[in-house]
């Protein structure tokens, strides 16, 4: 990894992310910044780190699993424990989206049929006034 530091600005900009977001993520102790006085330095460790849970939070991770796999990342190592957890919460994730679209396909229905019953009610309550009149 590169000797390049940042600061929280240049992180932020770099990654489009807020300095709070930033802030967040050391308060949650996934980030643990150098400080010259009350200037926090960021490595090129920290810059992954947050590309990871950037990622991690696109699709659909928590932050206990962003932190979880960051923790298996070695630096030195092939990463293949990082890696096999990595597909497996993946696939999890997969089978929680699915049955999500499942449960969104029928709520749909739900609402079809909800819909079929307000306008065939409303047409039946115009054909009774028009016979009433």
């Amino acid at each position: 990894m590169s000797s390049h530091t940042y600061s929280i600005s240049d992180l932020a900009r770099e990654l489009d992310i807020t300095t709070r977001a930033i802030r967040f993520y050391e308060e949650q102790g996934m980030l643990a910044p150098e400080r010259r006085g009350l200037e926090r330095i960021y490595t090129g460790r920290d810059k992954v780190t947050l590309k990871l849970i950037l990622r991690g939070k696109r699709i659909g991770f928590s932050l206990a699993e962003c932190r979880d796999l960051i923790e298996l990342y070695d630096p030195r190592g092939d990463n293949q424990k990082q890696l096999n957890t990595m597909l497996g919460k993946i696939s999890e994730r997969r089978l929680q989206l699915e049955q999500q679209l499942l449960d969104i396909q029928q709520m749909q229905l739900e609402l079809d049929t909800a819909e079929e019953r307000c306008l065939l009610a409303l047409e039946k309550s115009v054909k009774d006034q028009t016979i009433t009149e």
